[in-house]
Parts: structure tokens; C-alpha cells; sequence
């Protein structure tokens, strides 16, 4: 299914014995719901005893790594941000280093908006915040003036597609 936010959970007895056996899971699902799906898979190994297991794939995550041994409860959370924000949860992600706390507040708290480019949004507030005389237009680098205040802290940017810019305060 295209879009679905999904984890391959493997059962780590039958992968060490040359088999293959998992399950594909919702991550969208109920954490309890996740993990009974998790039990019955192990439940139904062909080895006998199937206790332990991996995360060996996944998809939806917008490019956001998981690793193979993540929690079921982290595996969840993200997956959650990831649906609700879906052009920039995982780019937001990798910004934080995956620190899902420092990506939520940054788009609750920092959030500027979507711009066809940085010197679109440098145009943008500029705009809102003085008023320029028109004669001194032509004058404003905007190119530069992004340029700077990026370099300088002032925001940072994530590009999402061709004419998708989304700006983010760092304060």
C-alpha cells in the first residue's frame, strides 16, 4: 500500500537457522496492538523456542533510519509524527539527529511556513517587518541577506521538492 508507514519485524530464532519469518506491521497501530502482532508472529515460528526479534525493514519513514532494535513504543511515536507531517518529519528528523522531542518542538514552536525559496522568505519578512521605500527596493541583496541569516543561526531551512522551502526560527 503507497504511503503506509510500516516495519518488517523479523523473528531473530528463524533468521539465525537460514529462515525467513516475519510480519509487515501498521506502525500506525496501537503500541499494544503492534507488539501482539509481534507475539503472534512469534508465536507462529517455525523454530521452537522464538523469543527475540528485528526490525529488517521498513518503509513510509520518509527517510528517517531505524534501527533494528528500536522499541516498539519510539518505532510508534515516530511513525505518529511522521503521518501528521508528512512533507518534513523526516528531514526534521534527521535535522535533530532523531531526537523526536526537538522535531515536535521545532514545529510547534519555530515554524515559519513554506516559501518558494529562502529569498522568497527573506522577501516575505522583510516585508512584514519594515516598510521599505520603493526607490530603495532594488538595492536589498535578499539573496545575501538569506544567506546570512542562515549562516548566522537565524533559521535554517529544509527543502522538500523543487519550490518547497520550509523556514524554521532558531529562536
Amino acid at each position: 500500500m503507497e504511503n503506509e508507514i510500516r516495519i518488517y519485524v523479523a523473528d531473530l530464532s528463524a533468521y539465525n537457522n537460514g529462515r525467513l519469518h516475519g510480519v509487515w506491521i501498521n506502525a500506525l497501530l496501537d503500541i499494544s496492538d503492534i507488539q501482539d502482532q509481534i507475539n503472534k508472529m512469534l508465536k507462529n515460528s517455525p523454530e521452537i523456542f522464538s523469543e527475540e526479534y528485528a526490525i529488517h525493514d521498513y518503509e513510509g519513514f520518509d527517510g528517517y533510519r531505524l534501527s533494528e532494535y528500536e522499541s516498539v513504543e519510539k518505532v510508534h511515536n515516530i511513525a505518529c509524527f511522521i503521518n501528521e507531517h508528512p512533507e518534513i518529519a523526516g528531514k526534521l528528523l534527521d535535522n535533530y539527529c532523531g531526537n523526536l522531542e526537538e522535531a515536535k518542538k521545532a514545529v510547534e514552536e519555530n515554524y515559519y511556513g513554506c516559501f518558494k525559496s529562502v529569498v522568497d522568505y527573506v522577501e516575505n519578512f522583510t516585508s512584514e517587518n519594515h516598510d521599505i521605500p520603493k526607490y530603495l527596493e532594488g538595492y536589498i541583496d535578499y539573496e545575501k541577506m538569506g544567506s546570512d541569516m542562515e549562516m548566522n543561526g537565524d533559521f535554517y531551512s529544509i527543502e522538500t521538492a523543487f519550490d518547497e522551502v520550509h523556514i524554521f526560527w532558531n529562536h
